[in-house]
């Protein structure tokens, strides 16, 4: 594990008992979290985005387990393996304590079930700072309260702390979850879909916000969302997922202006704004693979329009685009076709759209 990685990922496989069947939804799952960045997981609802990273939280539902692998994780930054935990072995409340938002801490999808609606919001701040800082009085607790909403750009806190979450409008309930967040001077910020049902102008607001505190805390941020356009100016890597898998990863630009798997072809064509007026936008043909079943070769052979006779047959290995660019997908063998992305793909690479 590289001093600069804060999260290594190995071979990482979750499982879920439903109705006495068992899903694979996480099924080999590799990947480097660096100290400091910015990461952004994508793909479609449904394709393990918010389950691969409750694994790093402890915040599987009562069905799910991890079945093997593991989550490597850098407690501080002496550099030494001392500090080097693997969360895929805990077990018990009293280990995921220990870093449950003190270490890693979560923005949940929606402010408004994420809140006590009968409780105050200096309350539910002050409650979360007193669980992580025994002995910590409840005057200094009210402190760091109002500190927090300053810092998230709330105005009069003081007079903010003594209402309830339906006194705040939509915006507002998000920056009080990522106060709740903030609370314990976490080293990694996971948000999910932290812009969900807020207007587009919030949106940009809130994205900023999230940005600036990364760089004022030096917080590893990983966002975790279905619309490639909304990471598009704060993400420093974006990995894609489908079915479970992580099929390729790269820097910001690699994947929007030279992407290479088919499926990051489709989603940057079923982004509105790149939509041509008078042509229906894109979308993508079939449904996602059912994860009771085994899945045999690429998970999106099935749905590809660009699929070889090997994709039904083998899952492809990652194959190396640059240093810091992989692709899963058999396309980059060198025995296979030259295939040319679609053209909306191509216009965006050249900057024509």
């Amino acid at each position: 594990m590289d001093k600069d990685t804060i999260i290594s990922v190995k071979d990482l496989h979750v499982k879920f008992t439903l109705r006495g069947a068992v899903l694979n939804v996480i099924r080999g799952i590799s990947l480097d979290i660096h100290q400091g960045e910015s990461i952004a997981i994508v793909g479609e609802s449904g394709s393990g985005k918010s389950v691969f990273t409750k694994t790093f939280l402890g915040m599987l539902d009562s069905n799910g387990y991890v079945d093997s692998g593991e989550i490597l994780f850098r407690t501080d930054d002496s550099g030494s393996d001392e500090s080097i935990v693997d969360l895929a072995k805990f077990k018990t409340e009293k280990e995921w304590l220990t870093i449950r938002g003190r270490q890693i801490a979560m923005v949940m999808q929606d402010p408004m079930t994420s809140l006590n609606p009968l409780r105050t919001i200096g309350k539910q701040l002050e409650e979360t700072v007193l669980l992580h800082h025994k002995g910590m009085s409840k005057e200094d607790a009210h402190k760091r309260a109002v500190q927090l909403l300053t810092d998230v750009g709330i105005n009069e806190p003081e007079r903010r702390c003594k209402q309830y979450p339906h006194e705040f409008s939509g915006g507002m309930r998000q920056r009080v979850v990522i106060a709740i967040a903030l609370a314990c001077d976490p080293r990694v910020l996971i948000c999910d879909e932290p812009t969900t049902a807020l207007d587009v102008t919030i949106q940009a607001q809130i994205l900023k916000l999230i940005h600036e505190l990364q760089q004022k805390l030096n917080l590893t941020t990983i966002y975790i969302t279905h619309d490639l356009g909304v990471v598009a100016n704060v993400a420093d890597r974006i990995a894609v997922m489908y079915a479970g898998d992580i099929i390729e990863v790269g820097d910001v630009n690699e994947i929007f202006y030279q992407p290479c798997h088919p499926y990051t072809w489709a989603l940057l064509s079923s982004l509105p704004q790149l939509g041509i007026k008078g042509e229906d936008l894109y979308s993508i043909a079939g449904t996602p693979p059912n994860l009771q079943m085994e899945i045999k070769g690429d998970a999106f052979a099935p749905r590809n329009p660009y699929a070889l006779k090997i994709d039904y047959l083998e899952r492809p290995p990652f194959f190396d685009v640059s240093p810091t660019h992989k692709v899963r997908t058999w396309l980059k063998d060198p025995r296979a076709p030259q295939v040319e992305p679609p053209e909306t793909v191509s216009r965006l690479g050249e900057g024509r759209l």
